[in-house]
Formats: C-alpha cells, sequence, structure tokens
C-alpha cells in the first residue's frame, strides 16, 4: 500500500453496542439448563431463551455466527464491531463458582468468534462480578490471553450498585489496565407499573442507567477513579436530560455532597455515549449537551430495539460538522480502544 493510499483511506465505521451468546454457552444451557437457570423452549415457531423467572428472548442467529453478525455489520455500512455478550448471561444471579463458569465459556466463546474475523470484531468480556477477587482474576485472564480491551458490566450486580466499595478493586484493575467498560442494564425484574408493553426495557433499561450513573457520581467513586473510561448504553438513559436536576441537588442537599464535592456538571464528561436513541432531534440535544467526543456509535444488535441504519441516522442530525461525524464514527471509540482499528 503506498503512502497516499494510506493518507486517503477512510476511516473504519465503529459499533461499541453489538451483542453475542457463542455457540459453546448455548451448548452449556443446553445440556444443563438447572445450573445456568434457563432452558430453551420453541414459540410461536421461534427458538427462544426462558430464563427462570418467566423471561423470553429470541435465540438470533447473529448472537453465535461470526459470518451473520460480519453480514449485518455489513448490511448496516460498519466496519467494525465490539461484541459484547447478549445481558441474559451475565450471570450475576448464580452462584459465584458457576457465574465463573459461565463467564469463561461466554469470554473464550468471543474470543473464537473473533479470531474468525478479527480485523472486525473486537471482544468485550463478562466477569462474576458477585465475587470481585474471581472477577479480578478473570479479567486479568482475558486480558492476557484474549487481548480482550474492555468488559461489559451490568449497570447493578443484583441489588447491588457498581458503586459499592466492595466492587471498586475490580473497577481499579480495569482502570490500571487500561480497559473500558460498556455499562448495559441487565435486570430482568420489573419496576412497579413497567410490568406490561416492554415497559421493562422502554423505561426500565433508561432507568437503571441513571440509577448507576447517579450512584457513581455521588458517591464519590469517580473521583477515585480518575481515568476510567465508561460508556453508556441508549445514549446515557436519562441522564443527559436531567444533569440540570442533579446539578441543583448536589447544590442544595447536604446529603449529596457526603463524598464529593465535585459537580455533577462536570462528571457528565467523565462518560461516553452510545448513539442509540431513535431520534435524531434527541442525538443532536446528546451531542450539545456531552460534547461529539464523548458520543460513538452503537446498534444493539441483533435486538429489535436496535438500530438498522445508524449511518443513515447520524446523516439525519442537523449542524453536524464533518469532524463531529468522524469523532462519533470512527475517533472516539479509536480512543476507548487505546489502539488502532
Amino acid at each position: 500500500m503506498t503512502r497516499r493510499s494510506k493518507t486517503t483511506a477512510k476511516p473504519r465505521r465503529i459499533d461499541v453496542h453489538s451483542h453475542v451468546i457463542p455457540k459453546p454457552m448455548l451448548e452449556a444451557i443446553e445440556r444443563d439448563p438447572a445450573r445456568f437457570q434457563m432452558r430453551f423452549e420453541m414459540r410461536d415457531g421461534r427458538r427462544r431463551i426462558v430464563r427462570e423467572g418467566g423471561n423470553v428472548f429470541p435465540v438470533y442467529d447473529e448472537f453465535s455466527d461470526a459470518a451473520v453478525k460480519v453480514a449485518g455489520m455489513d448490511r448496516k455500512g460498519l466496519d467494525v464491531s465490539f461484541i459484547s455478550p447478549a445481558p441474559m448471561v451475565l450471570f450475576y444471579w448464580l452462584d459465584a463458582d458457576v457465574a465463573l463458569e459461565g463467564s469463561r465459556i461466554v469470554n473464550d466463546g468471543i474470543a473464537e468468534m473473533v479470531a474468525q474475523y478479527p480485523d472486525r470484531l473486537k471482544g468485550m468480556g463478562t466477569l462474576p462480578m458477585q465475587h470481585p477477587d474471581a472477577a479480578i482474576a478473570e479479567l486479568e485472564r482475558i486480558v492476557r490471553d484474549h487481548g480482550f480491551r474492555a468488559i461489559e458490566l451490568g449497570t447493578s450486580v443484583g441489588e447491588e450498585q457498581l458503586s459499592d466499595p466492595r466492587f471498586r478493586p475490580v473497577l481499579r484493575r480495569a482502570q490500571e489496565l487500561k480497559v473500558f467498560i460498556f455499562a448495559h442494564p441487565y435486570s430482568f425484574t420489573p419496576e412497579c407499573g413497567t410490568e406490561h408493553y416492554h415497559l421493562r426495557n422502554l423505561i426500565g433499561n433508561p432507568l437503571h442507567t441513571t440509577i448507576m450513573v447517579g450512584n457513581l457520581m455521588f458517591s464519590g467513586a469517580l473521583d477515585d477513579l480518575k481515568t476510567l473510561k465508561i460508556v453508556l448504553a441508549h445514549g446515557g438513559g436519562y441522564v443527559p436530560y436531567q444533569i440540570g436536576r442533579f446539578v441543583h441537588g448536589h447544590k442544595v442537599r447536604h446529603d449529596t455532597k457526603q463524598h464529593t464535592r465535585t459537580s455533577p456538571e462536570k462528571m457528565l464528561r467523565r462518560f461516553w455515549y452510545d448513539a442509540l436513541v431513535h431520534d435524531e432531534r434527541a442525538l443532536r440535544y446528546l451531542i450539545d449537551r456531552v460534547g461529539a467526543d464523548r458520543v460513538v456509535l452503537g446498534t444493539d444488535a441483533p435486538f429489535d430495539m436496535g438500530e438498522e441504519a445508524p449511518l443513515a441516522r447520524l446523516a439525519q442530525v442537523k449542524r453536524l460538522t464533518p469532524a463531529e461525524r468522524a469523532m462519533i464514527v470512527h475517533g472516539n471509540a479509536q480512543k476507548l480502544y487505546g489502539r488502532k482499528l
């Protein structure tokens, strides 16, 4: 390749929010459904995963077939995807030993998918967060053995918040390893009033992200973890829209200042935000509020709540400069990854 072709090559279009369940994990569930507290059923002519508690999810080919995943990327005009576990296999509700087993199966399976298309797929690992020591060991293993530069964490671990001091060593080790965190809601327990109409997703997912961010801000965790990189799914939930309320509360309430003097306004830019807000006006607001240098592409593939045309959506955003577009499509994800993509 000549020097000229290198300089004129288009930046690669990068998706940081794309889910999988590797084939070895699907096979493990099929072998021992009781161990992983989920099973397979055929419903409405389609194979589905049924988790204890009544939650049901389709089994998409894109979950486990790297070629299908890449074909989906091609359809959306994407060059690189960070593939992360679908939320139903984070396994925070299992005993720690089973969660570690499941995490290793998922992580090794993701590594196998990446190995098939190393130029197109980048791996995000999962950790058994209910056992912080085991989580650190697994984090170190996937960085060492698989070269992962990112992990997906649920916005909470059971009923515990990521801001809880017992998870601080895990977050600190991720910071030391320069691994960025993709925070994704995973709770399958509906809040009061979200039992119907898919509201546990439509309202619950953004709510869980907002709760996590509030706790990280007001607990002082972000003051402690000064260089930890955290990406928020679904445009950051309600945080960008309600940050003024956070700022006001920090000014007038004693309890919000107990652990930090840093304003939530300043901490807003401690996070990165995916562009998955399903509306170009909302995306324009997000860019205005947090800065184009804090927004990345996210599709949530292959779920029906995902974005099928991320580049077309971005093109609809008014007053978007070429420099801003380049940051959102490529530059910001490149900085998060810390290596050439």
